[in-house]
C-alpha cells in the first residue's frame, strides 16, 4: 500500500477522534516535503504501520509500554515538582504496547536521517546500545543542575533566547478553546492571575492538526502559561486495527524512574502543561546532525530505557536477555532498513 493511501486513511480516522485543523496539516504536508528528517517526525503512523514488514526481524522481542514516536528531537526540559530542571523524553503521545527494541530503532532510524550528521552511523548505535543497557542497569532521570550538568548546552541553547519564546508567544494568534477546556487550562494557573489571553499555538511535527491552545496570563510581574493538546489514541492502535483504549500517555510521563512535571495532566481528552522559556521542547532544527555528539546519544538512551525499566524486574531481565541474543550490528542494521524505508515514502511524498 502507497503512502498516500495510509496517509489519507490515518487523517480520515484522526477526523474521528479529533476536531481536526485544516489549516495545520496543511502547513504538515508543506513541512514533510522539506527533508527525509522532518518527514520521519511528522509520520509515526505510517512506521506504526509498516515497521514490522520493513524489520520483521525485530518482532519478536519482548513487549513493553513504550514511548512509539521516538526521534532526536523528542527530548525537552521542564521542572519537577522540587523546582529540579530536568531533561529527558517529553512526549508520549503514542505510547502504546509493542516490542522495546522498536523505540531504540526510530531513535536510530531518526539519526541516520538527520541533516549534517556529525558522528558515524555504526559509532551512534553503539552509543545507544551502550546508554541502553546503562540505563537498565541504574535507571534515573537527567538533572540538570546536578547529575548530568553537562547536558546543560542542549538544554539551553545560545539560538534559543528567552527573548525570542516571549516574542513568539505575543504573536499568538486569538481562539476560542472548548469552555471545559479553557476551565481546565485556567484552574492549572496561580489563582490571582490577570488578563487571561485564550490563543492557538502551532508546533511540533506528527501533532500538527490536532488543536493546541494556550492560555497566556499575566501573574507578578511577567506571563506564565498553560498549553492544552488534543489526545487520541496511538497510532500504533491505529495500524494494528486496535480498538481506542485509554491513553497510556502519564503512566509513562509519570513513571517510577521519571522526576515528573507536576503541571502535565490530561483533562477532557486533552493533554495540559505548563510551558516556559526553561520548559519546553528542544528542537535542534537544520543542525540536528550537526549538533549530535556520541555522549549525547548515550544520555538519549539511558533516558528511554529508565523510562522501559519502570515496566519491572522481570521485563528488565526478559530485554537483558533479548539483547544478548541480538547478533552484532543488528540496531545498525535495522536502522539503515527503516531508514531506507523512510526515504522511499519521503521521495514519493515529495514527488
Amino acid at each position: 500500500m502507497s503512502f498516500r493511501t495510509d496517509n489519507d486513511d490515518y487523517e480520515t480516522w484522526l477526523g474521528t477522534q479529533c476536531d481536526v485543523v485544516k489549516a495545520d496539516i496543511d502547513y504538515k504536508h508543506q513541512r514533510m516535503k522539506k527533508s527525509a528528517f522532518i518527514f520521519l517526525r511528522a509520520t509515526y503512523f505510517r512506521w506504526a504501520k509498516k515497521i514490522g514488514d520493513w524489520c520483521p526481524q525485530l518482532m519478536d522481542a519482548p513487549p513493553v509500554l513504550s514511548v512509539g514516536d521516538l526521534h532526536l528531537e523528542n527530548f525537552g526540559a521542564w521542572r519537577d515538582a522540587d523546582g529540579r530542571l530536568v531533561w529527558g523524553v517529553n512526549d508520549f503521545d503514542e505510547a502504546a504496547i509493542m516490542p522495546y527494541v522498536l523505540d531504540l530503532v526510530r531513535l536510530a532510524a531518526s539519526i541516520r536521517l538527520a541533516p549534517d550528521l556529525a558522528v558515524g552511523n555504526r559509532a551512534a548505535t553503539g552509543a545507544l546500545l551502550k546508554g541502553y543497557r546503562d540505563g537498565l542497569d541504574d535507571p534515573q532521570p537527567a538533572l540538570l543542575y546536578e547529575g548530568e550538568t553537562w547536558l546543560r548546552p542542549f538544554a539551553e541553547r545560545a539560538d534559543l533566547k528567552p527573548e525570542k519564546f516571549w516574542k513568539e508567544v505575543s504573536g499568538y494568534p486569538k481562539a476560542s478553546p472548548p469552555a471545559k477546556i479553557a476551565e481546565a487550562m485556567i484552574a492549572s494557573l496561580p489563582k490571582d492571575v490577570e488578563k487571561v489571553r485564550m490563543c492557538s499555538r502551532r508546533k511540533g511535527g506528527g501533532g500538527l492538526g490536532r488543536p493546541r491552545y494556550v492560555a497566556v496570563a499575566y501573574w507578578r510581574g511577567g506571563r506564565v502559561l498553560r498549553e492544552a493538546k488534543a489526545l487520541v489514541p496511538s497510532a500504533w492502535d491505529w495500524a494494528n486495527d486496535k480498538k481506542s483504549q485509554a491513553s497510556n500517555f502519564l503512566e509513562l510521563a509519570n513513571g517510577r524512574y521519571r522526576a515528573p512535571d507536576p503541571f502535565l495532566h490530561v483533562r477532557n481528552k486533552f493533554i495540559l502543561r505548563r510551558i516556559a522559556a526553561d520548559s519546553h521542547k528542544i528542537e535542534l532544527g537544520d543542525d540536528a546532525g550537526a549538533m549530535l555528539r556520541l555522549d549525547l546519544l548515550r544520555a538519549m538512551a539511558f533516558d528511554l530505557a529508565s523510562i522501559h525499566a519502570a515496566a519491572g524486574s522481570a521485563t528488565t531481565r526478559a530485554i537483558r536477555r533479548d539483547l544478548g541474543k541480538r547478533p552484532r550490528g543488528w540496531l545498525n542494521a535495522a536502522a539503515k532498513a527503516a531508514a531506507a524505508a523512510v526515504e522511499r515514502d519521503y521521495e514519493e511524498w515529495r514527488n
